[in-house]
């Protein structure tokens, strides 16, 4: 069990690694620009694909981890 978490937790992170970013350069450090947080953009592609398997990872290592927690 502790092996199918490690590795959803690896995919998590190359899936997270792997989105494009929302703003252009550092501006959302800097504060210059908008952050566009509440922004409708919508994804096509593989950045539609990418972002829905991110959410479904994230859901199943939640789970994983309260299941784990739970039979241990």
């Amino acid at each position: 069990m502790r092996i199918l978490l490690l590795i959803v937790a690896v995919l998590l992170i190359l899936l997270s690694l792997l989105q494009g970013g929302k703003s252009e350069g550092l501006s959302a450090f800097t504060g210059s620009g908008d952050l566009g947080l509440f922004q409708n953009v919508k994804e096509r592609g593989p950045e539609k694909i990418i972002s829905r398997a991110t959410l479904v990872l994230g859901v199943l290592f939640f789970a994983l981890v309260i299941v784990i927690r739970i039979v241990e």
